[in-house]
């Protein structure tokens, strides 16, 4: 209850610092953060904000959105590449602390956000122009929601991909209900509950990237890319299959992934419940099993029980259905404790001893789950 009421008592504080937060989230030099070119054939956005390893804020997203429309329509733009700045990271998530602030005080932000990042989501989705991501270093959260649901996505060896949610009192979100239950047998789901990480190759094996291509040859990519002539989604697709076959042959299929294949026992994910897969790990008693048991127990529980249905139910939901599921999903979860005490415990005081209410699973009603899935009436996301 303490947390609880420690988030009532944050949400009443001083409006000074709102206005701070606001201050800074609509100054910011958004056409700085994010470039829009036209080169060649191709619009190219760039992430550019290094320091914080690309971070998409809602400037950024009102940036992308309308230039992304505008280029799937134009007739002299063949296709959209996006990419990051700076070397290390495509983009490692949304800004959520800028988010947390705003849901603390019941600034609009904490639906803005979520909102907007989710209605761009389903335009990538579903853009008409082949769009090719180049996740080429960390990607994570709202990096992911800007490349996989995009036809053509190129990890390369520095590729390093989450989906952390669960250890902020989150759920992996930007249609990850749509793309994580698609993926091979309880894969997914492993991802989705752990928040494991996935390196260099093993992003495609899985079957998040489309194409693996070695790092020093992006720009060779690039440049052939954007002066492809009219090309359709097969001419894409041939040009990243030709840059992928020539990693095959130097050998990158032993180096520079992590040992997924065929090792990992996803199938102690096959269960009707969370607490059904902690059994299974318990029973299972394997070095990888005992690892994920305890990775699972410093997760936020309710964050678990969202997590396991939200990719139930999305596994046959259109991603549009998905995002108006996740958006109530995200709603929830601002008007709860969890998420304000998860990015204080791992990004703020950075104690790592996150105080989760309820603390365990066996507290968790499935009544109180559902209610997080319910209609928010006018206030659903709408397309």
């Amino acid at each position: 209850v303490s947390v609880c009421v420690l988030a009532c008592l944050l949400r009443l504080s001083s409006l000074c610092s709102l206005r701070r937060i606001q201050g800074h989230m609509m100054s910011s030099q958004a056409g700085a953060d994010v470039l829009m070119e036209k080169v060649g054939n191709a619009g190219v956005i760039t992430l550019n904000r290094p320091k914080v390893l690309n971070a998409l804020n809602l400037p950024m997203i009102r940036h992308i959105y309308p230039q992304l429309k505008k280029w799937e329509k134009d007739d002299e733009t063949d296709l959209v590449i996006i990419k990051g700045a700076g070397g290390k990271a495509f983009c490692a998530g949304g800004d959520i602390r800028a988010v947390t602030e705003a849901g603390k005080v019941g600034d609009p932000l904490a639906q803005d956000f979520f909102r907007e990042e989710y209605i761009l989501n389903h335009a990538i989705g579903t853009c008409k122009k082949p769009y090719i991501a180049l996740i080429d270093g960390i990607t994570m959260g709202g990096g992911v929601g800007l490349s996989v649901h995009g036809r053509f996505r190129v990890a390369t060896e520095k590729t390093l991909f989450a989906m952390p949610e669960t250890a902020i009192g989150l759920f992996p979100d930007v249609g990850g209900g749509y793309f994580l239950p698609r993926l091979e047998g309880k894969l997914g789901l492993f991802l989705a509950l752990t928040g494991f990480r996935l390196k260099g190759r093993d992003v495609q094996r899985a079957g998040v990237a489309s194409h693996f291509v070695e790092a020093q040859k992006i720009p060779a990519l690039e440049k052939e890319l954007v002066h492809l002539k009219s090309p359709s989604a097969e001419d894409v697709s041939r040009l990243l299959d030709s840059y992928q076959s020539q990693v095959r042959k130097q050998g990158y299929l032993q180096g520079n992934h992590t040992v997924l294949w065929p090792f990992l026992p996803f199938r102690l994910f096959s269960s009707s419940s969370v607490e059904g897969i902690l059994q299974n790990l318990k029973a299972d008693g394997s070095p990888f099993a005992k690892k994920q048991a305890e990775t699972l127990s410093k997760m936020s529980p309710i964050s678990l029980k969202i997590t396991y249905k939200q990719l139930q139910a999305g596994a046959s939901l259109s991603l549009q259905d998905v995002l108006v599921m996740e958006y109530r999903l995200s709603q929830a979860c601002m008007r709860g404790c969890d998420f304000y005490e998860g990015v204080r415990a791992l990004l703020i005081d950075k104690d790592q001893s996150p105080k989760w209410n309820p603390s365990s699973l066996e507290e968790i009603s499935d009544q109180s789950v559902e209610e997080c899935f319910s209609s928010l009436g006018q206030k659903d996301l709408r397309f």
